[in-house]
C-alpha cells in the first residue's frame, strides 16, 4: 500500500510512532569503499530522510570502527536528535579478547548502554535491540537488565534481533507476567530470498506484539538487479579483499536460486515503470506484520531510489508472482496443520480467523 515516510506506524504493541522505512546506518562511519558512506554521503541522507519526515534511524555499538557510526550520527544530528527514534543495539564484541565486552549478559548491555549514549551525545535511547542471542545467558537476567534501564530512563522502549522465536516468545511472556518492561520490536532478515522467518518468526512477533522491522530488504542487493550469472564466480581480485559481492558469495546469498528470484523481481519493475529495489521493498512492506524495513543505503542516489518504494502498490497479480518464485517448502508442524487437518478440527464448521 503506498504512504509516505511522514505517515507514521505504531512500533508493535507500543506507542512509539515511527516511519514506515528505517534509515539503517551501518555503512555510517566506516569510510569510503565498497560498502561503506563517506561521512558528506551519511550527512546527506540523513538529511534527505528527515527533510522527508523521516523519523527512525537504525544503527548498532558494533557499527563502524570503535563504534563509528553511532559517533557520527552524534555528530551529524545535533539539536535535530529530539526528532528522531533511534534504535541501537548491543552484543557484539567490541574488545576482542574480553569476554565480558560481548554476549547478552546485564554487564555488557549496561556497558554498551553507558557507551552509545556518549558516543550519540544522548540521554536516552528510544530502542534498544539485543543484536544476537548468544545461548548462553540466562533470560531473566536479560530481562531484568532490560528493565532496570527502562525503570532508570536510559533506555526507552526494547527489542530482539536475531533471536530464535522460541526464546523471543518465552521471553516476552515471562515480561508480561513479572510485569517486566515487554518487547516492542523483532529486527531479522526477510526478504523475497528469506522467507524462511514466515514459518515461525513472523507469526511469533504478531501474536506477542512484535513490530517487524526487517534488515537486508534487498538481500544483501541481491534483489536491486545488480548482478548476474557472471558474480557467481569467485572474485578474482587480491586475496582478502572485501566488498558486498564478496559477503554475498561467502553467506550464500548470491546463487542461482536467488537470482531467478531477482529475474521476477525486475520483470515485474519492468511491467510498473519502477526499479528493481522499489519492488521488493513493496513487497516487503505488504506484509501486515512488517513496521518497517531497514535501508541499508550506501549513497543518496540509493536511498533516493529505495524512498520510491513508498509510491507503490504492487497488484495482486504481482504479489503471487513474486511469492510463487520465492516460496520456501513447509516444514513440521505447519505443513501438518494446514487441510486437511483443518477439517479434523472443526468438523467441516468453518470458522473465521483472527
Amino acid at each position: 500500500m503506498a504512504t509516505q515516510l511522514d505517515h507514521y506506524r505504531l512500533l508493535g504493541r507500543s506507542g512509539l510512532r515511527v516511519s514506515p522505512l528505517c534509515l539503517g546506518a551501518m555503512t555510517f562511519g566506516v569510510g569510503a569503499g565498497a560498502w561503506g558512506s563517506t561521512d558528506e554521503q551519511a550527512a546527506r541522507m540523513i538529511d534527505m530522510y528527515m527533510d522527508r519526515g523521516g523519523n527512525f534511524i537504525d544503527t548498532a555499538d558494533f557499527y563502524g570502527q570503535m563504534g563509528g557510526s553511532e559517533a557520527l550520527l552524534g555528530s551529524l544530528l545535533g539539536d535535530r536528535r529530539e526528532r528522531l527514534a533511534i534504535s541501537t543495539k548491543y552484543s557484539l564484541t567490541t574488545r576482542p579478547g574480553d569476554p565480558n565486552a560481548a554476549g547478552n549478559q546485564r554487564r555488557n548491555m549496561v556497558r554498551s548502554v553507558e557507551d552509545s549514549l556518549r558516543r550519540m551525545n544522548t540521554d536516552f535511547i528510544d530502542l534498544l535491540y539485543l543484536h544476537m542471542w548468544d545461548f548462553r545467558t540466562p533470560v531473566d537476567e536479560i530481562l531484568r537488565a532490560f528493565d532496570d534501564l527502562v525503570r532508570a530512563g536510559k533506555v526507552l522502549y526494547i527489542g530482539l534481533s536475531d533471536t530464535p522465536a522460541w526464546q523471543a516468545s518465552r521471553m516476552q511472556a515471562i515480561a508480561e507476567l513479572r510485569g517486566w518492561t515487554q518487547f516492542c520490536a523483532l529486527q531479522i532478515s526477510y526478504s523475497l530470498i528469506e522467507r524462511t522467518v514466515e514459518r515461525e518468526l513472523i507469526p511469533m512477533a504478531r501474536e506477542m506484539g512484535l513490530g517487524v522491522c526487517p534488515w537486508s530488504p534487498l538481500g544483501g542487493g541481491v534483489l536491486s538487479g545488480k548482478y548476474s550469472r557472471a558474480d557467481l564466480a569467485p572474485a578474482s581480485g587480491p586475496a582478502g579483499a572485501y566488498d558486498r559481492k564478496t559477503m554475498n558469495l561467502a553467506t550464500g546469498r548470491l546463487n542461482e536460486t536467488n537470482l531467478a528470484v531477482a529475474d521476477v523481481v525486475s520483470e515485474v519493475a519492468g511491467e510498473i515503470g519502477c526499479s528493481p529495489a522499489q519492488v521488493a521493498l513493496a513487497w516487503t512492506l505488504a506484509n501486515p506484520a512488517v513496521c518497517a524495513p531497514v535501508l541499508g543505503a550506501r549513497t543518496p542516489e540509493q536511498l533516493e531510489d529505495n524512498l520510491g518504494a513508498l509510491d507503490l502498490t504492487l497488484s495482486a497479480d504481482h504479489l503471487a508472482k513474486l511469492d510463487q518464485v520465492s516460496a520456501v517448502p513447509p516444514v513440521f508442524p505447519m505443513d501438518v496443520l494446514k487441510s486437511p487437518a483443518e477439517a479434523m478440527m472443526f468438523g467441516g464448521v468453518r470458522v473465521a480467523d483472527r
